[in-house]
């Protein structure tokens, strides 16, 4: 079976690796490219407010990432945050990974099961929302959406999920500070990754998608294209609703576990 890989890099290698290894072919072709600000001051200055918040959701592996560049003093893994210190929040289980090998401890970290229903902003708040107190501050660490012109937008890649929960956090009495550290954007497509991209739409190949902001960045890349030929893989109901909003002929979708993500994959759609 072909897979196309669409996450952004280095996670798209190394899915795409797990995927070679299990006897498929799997091309990388990451549909956002993320990267840091040109100016991390508000991100340095968020560190010294720190012990002022009660919780600190991120809203990917990115988030927690750029965020821990601009810690104070020596950054490295496994190096445990001073105490006092704010809740950490995590809507799946690759942030949770990432914020636990940034050295936040096990028992400061709020993030759904890997055994859950779901990772998003509902399955977090089901778990969170009966520590939240009228004056609590809970800071959200996003991205920024860089258009092809320059311009920038918040970062809304999962649908309304981190409106809504700063709706019910707000809704409980407390107070919610948004925080960008990094930008993300759409690639830079040469003629081989069109030709590619192309091929792949009519040649029965699984397009793998974690991000309805990618599918978006496939319709600018390939307007016109017709995908009712083609199978989309989605890890989130809004991502294959988007897919679907696309024209995927096939969207099938699982939780966005490897395990999960292999075996709907494998079956038949």
């Amino acid at each position: 079976m072909r897979i196309i890989v669409t996450r952004v890099q280095p996670q798209a290698q190394h899915w795409a690796e797990r995927f070679a290894a299990s006897g498929h072919e799997a091309l990388v072709l990451p549909l956002i490219e993320v990267r840091g600000l040109p100016d991390t001051t508000a991100v340095r200055a968020a560190w010294q407010r720190l012990p002022g918040y009660a919780a600190v959701m991120f809203v990917s592996r990115h988030a927690v990432d750029f965020f821990f560049q601009e810690r104070p003093g020596p950054v490295s893994a496994g190096n445990p945050l001073t105490v006092p210190a704010p809740r950490f929040w995590s809507t799946g289980p690759g942030t949770a990974k990432a914020l636990l090998a940034q050295g936040v401890p096990p028992a400061l970290l709020d993030t759904p099961a890997e055994q859950a229903g779901q990772f998003d902003s509902e399955a977090l708040w089901s778990l969170v929302h009966t520590g939240v107190r009228q004056g609590s501050k809970v800071l959200i660490v996003r991205g920024d959406s860089v258009a092809s012109d320059g311009s920038t937008s918040a970062d809304n890649d999962a649908g309304v999920g981190r409106e809504w929960l700063a709706e019910r956090l707000r809704q409980a009495g407390a107070q919610v500070d948004f925080l960008v550290a990094y930008q993300r954007g759409a690639p830079v497509w040469g003629d081989q990754q069109r030709e590619l991209a192309r091929d792949a739409a009519s040649s029965g190949a699984v397009w793998l998608f974690s991000s309805a902001e990618a599918l978006g960045h496939l319709h600018e890349l390939l307007p016109g294209q017709d995908w009712a030929a083609t199978r989309a893989h989605a890890t989130h109901p809004r991502i294959a609703a988007a897919a679907r909003g696309l024209g995927f002929g096939v969207v099938t979708q699982s939780r966005p576990t490897w395990e999960e993500v292999l075996a709907s994959v494998e079956s038949p759609a």
